[in-house]
This record gives C-alpha cells, sequence and structure tokens, in this order.
C-alpha cells in the first residue's frame, strides 16, 4: 500500500497542511481544491496515482487543516490564496508540475501559469472553470450580486451556500446513484465550516470571484500561446459548473481532451477509477 504523508509547513507565517504521495523524482501532479473542501477530497486519488508520480495536496489558508485566521489578519483574496500557494511549492521544492483543478483550484492555477507559465506542464480541470460559457446562472447569481453590493440583503441570501443542505447537495447533485458519496466527505467539510470566522472568509472568497472572470481572456491567451496539454474531464451533470464549461476548452487548446462523465461536481466520490484511468492515459502521451 503507498504510504501518503500528512505534513505541515509554514509559508509567510501560516500554516500549510498538504498531503504527499509517490517519489520524490518523479513528475509531480499538484491538486487544488475547491469549495468548502480541502485536500481531504483528494485522499482516494493520491494513492491511486502515487506508483507514478509524486502527488502533492495543499490545502489552501482558510480550509482543511491550513491557518484560518480572521478576516482582519488575512487577505480572503485569490491572488492572496495563490501568493501562499507559490510560496508554498517554492519552499518545498517544486518547480514544474501537472495541475489538477477543480472549483476554487482552478483560479488559482490560472494565476499560478500566468505568473510562471514554464512551470506547468499540464492542466486536468475536473469541474475547474476558465469560461464564461461554464457558469450555471441559477447558482451563480446570488454571487454577483454580492460582489456588486456586499449588502446585508445580498448576504443573507448567499449564506445558505455555508449550511448543511447546501453543502450535502454540492456532493450529491448529479450522480445518478447518491449511495456511492461517502457522507463523510460532506461531514468533514461542514464541521470545518462550523469553525468561528470561517463565514466571514468564505464571503469574502465570493465577493472576490468575480477577479477570476477578469482573468479569463488572459489565461486563453497562455492557452493558445503555451499549448499546454489540457485533459478536461467534467461530471456532466454539475448544476455550479455545466459542461459547457469543459468544451470551451477546445476554443483556446483545440488538442484539449474531453471528457464528459455521468456524474456531478465532485467526481472523485463517485467516478474514482474513471478518472484516474483518463489521467493516466492522457498523461502517458507527453
Amino acid at each position: 500500500m503507498v504510504a501518503v504523508h500528512h505534513r505541515t509547513i509554514s509559508v509567510q507565517g501560516h500554516d500549510v497542511f498538504y498531503r504527499e504521495a509517490g517519489p520524490e523524482e518523479a513528475p509531480v501532479i499538484l491538486l487544488l481544491h475547491g469549495y468548502p473542501t480541502s485536500s481531504h477530497m483528494f485522499r482516494h486519488l493520491i494513492p491511486a496515482l502515487a506508483d507514478t508520480y509524486r502527488v502533492i495536496a495543499p490545502d489552501h489558508i482558510g480550509f482543511g487543516r491550513s491557518s484560518a485566521p480572521p478576516v482582519e489578519d488575512f487577505d480572503y483574496t485569490f491572488a492572496a490564496l495563490t501568493d501562499v500557494t507559490a510560496s508554498f511549492l517554492q519552499a518545498i521544492g517544486v518547480e514544474r508540475y501537472t495541475v489538477y483543478v477543480q472549483d476554487y483550484g482552478a483560479p488559482i492555477a490560472w494565476r499560478l501559469a500566468l505568473a510562471d507559465p514554464d512551470a506547468v506542464e499540464g492542466v486536468i480541470s475536473q469541474n475547474g472553470n476558465a469560461y464564461e460559457e461554464g457558469f450555471v446562472p441559477d447558482f451563480w447569481a446570488p454571487i454577483w450580486a454580492y460582489h456588486e453590493d456586499p449588502s446585508a440583503e445580498n448576504e443573507k441570501a448567499l449564506r445558505p451556500a455555508l449550511e448543511r443542505e447546501a453543502v450535502e447537495w454540492q456532493y450529491t447533485h448529479g450522480v445518478p446513484d447518491p449511495t456511492t458519496v461517502d457522507p463523510d466527505a460532506w461531514e468533514h467539510d461542514i464541521a470545518l465550516l462550523q469553525r468561528p470566522g470561517i463565514d466571514r472568509a468564505q464571503l469574502a472568497l465570493f465577493a472576490d470571484y468575480q477577479s477570476n472572470r477578469d482573468l479569463y481572456p488572459a489565461v486563453h491567451d497562455w492557452l493558445r500561446s503555451s499549448k499546454v496539454p489540457v485533459l478536461a474531464v467534467w461530471g456532466r451533470n454539475d448544476e455550479i459548473f455545466g459542461p459547457e464549461g469543459a468544451t470551451a476548452f477546445l476554443q483556446d487548446a483545440p488538442q484539449a481532451r474531453v471528457e464528459l462523465i455521468d456524474g456531478g461536481h465532485f467526481l472523485l466520490e463517485s467516478h474514482l477509477d474513471d478518472v484516474v484511468r483518463l489521467i493516466r492515459d492522457w498523461r502517458a502521451s507527453f
């Protein structure tokens, strides 16, 4: 059985927790998680890939077992999360990697790539958006409203996203057989969301999501100019980032491999074996 190491390192005065497995000299696959989870979402993927790759999955600041300072002490923006991630990679000596992005992990990866294009050897996007086409309007409307006007009324409309029903829905919607999804996954997230001050941190990130859309033209230019290999493996029933977000990669990366799977937002919970097979097949081609 592959040994998965659970480590913590100090980065910019904050503790960054990360999971790591695989040979130190092997090609690196960097796993960047989404909302509202952590590296916990990769708990099964890591050992499944670690025979061939060095697999690294950090928790973003405010998530998982990494530091979660109050909003008064940390700027909860995607730019700030990216800055910590870049410093984390430097601290552990990772210079080149294939990046696996999901949800919030995507805008962090796009910023890393724009800052250091040569570092990214490949992109695996699993319901990680880079195009306007991917946004499901009904889901995103209250987030755009809160960005435009962070009023008490708009905050009240967003707060249900922090609660049990919404978190469980993220895991189970669009999954043909929800009994294949381990309820421990959403219980883990719910417990962490209930820590003091995390609600304010998450609201700040909701408000900042517009900054990711502003980056998209530069990301598209990078995809075209770099010709970086892309695998878009997507839960096609996702009601957060729809399947159009996967096929949109073909606009700027016509060589991209797009795989739509009969699943939802957290595809690894229900279709781990399919995702592992696709990653191995795609990554072996370069």
